[in-house]
């Protein structure tokens, strides 16, 4: 539905019958759906996140960034971000926004969403912590090496010193132990099914890891 409405939005001053059609279709996907609910199961309060970036997926060459959060376990000792999966929780928050900014290249865009999701992430943390839930670094999973390797420093830039001086925030962050960012392959990525538009053949078979479906 985001994506659906980020567009709608974005074109709501111009509105032509192409617009009006994306509005009919948006509808009849929800009139597929009328019972949607999300199950919850006990678990820790760890707040996880995964961040992704559609590069220059929305009109006027702009591209739509997007992060699925949910609460779970800690992870155990001794083992790495890279190697752990935690079980997934009902979300509790999802980012659908288009970035103003043009991006130059797919890389950026994705750290560009990382940036976005940070922002998001500090008030929730704050609020955990409040609810006497004390949060570790909060791991953020990107499936772009590049953003990943500029947002921990372990890339040395050259070119890719021309991207919006506002990311570094999150390298910031990172340095303060807020956040620890890592690397896992695109489909393991909750968040890439926000970035985009999808055949309703994906919509079917992503059902049942966002929403509670009966067996």
């Amino acid at each position: 539905m985001l994506p659906a409405l980020g567009d709608i939005a974005a074109e709501q001053t111009v509105a032509t019958e192409i617009t009006m059609n994306k509005i009919t279709h948006l509808l009849n996907y929800l009139a597929s759906i009328p019972d949607a609910s999300i199950q919850y199961h006990s678990s820790g309060m760890i707040l996880y996140i995964h961040s992704d970036a559609s590069y220059l997926s929305v009109r006027k060459a702009r591209s739509r960034a997007s992060g699925v959060y949910f609460l779970s376990d800690p992870i155990p000792t001794n083992t790495t971000y890279g190697e752990f999966t935690p079980k997934l929780n009902g979300i509790i928050h999802v980012l659908c926004k288009i970035m103003r900014n043009v991006m130059a290249s797919a890389a950026e865009a994705e750290y560009g969403a990382l940036f976005v999701n940070g922002q998001q992430a500090v008030p929730i943390r704050t609020t955990l912590e409040e609810m006497n839930h004390p949060q570790p670094p909060t791991p953020i999973q990107v499936d772009n090496s590049t953003a990943v390797g500029i947002a921990t420093q372990a890339l040395k830039q050259k070119r890719s010193k021309a991207m919006d001086m506002r990311f570094y925030w999150i390298n910031d962050r990172i340095s303060q132990g807020q956040f620890i960012v890592f690397w896992k392959p695109g489909p393991t990525n909750l968040g890439d099914y926000h970035s985009k538009h999808h055949p309703m053949s994906h919509h079917i078979k992503s059902r049942p890891t966002y929403l509670h479906v009966d067996q």
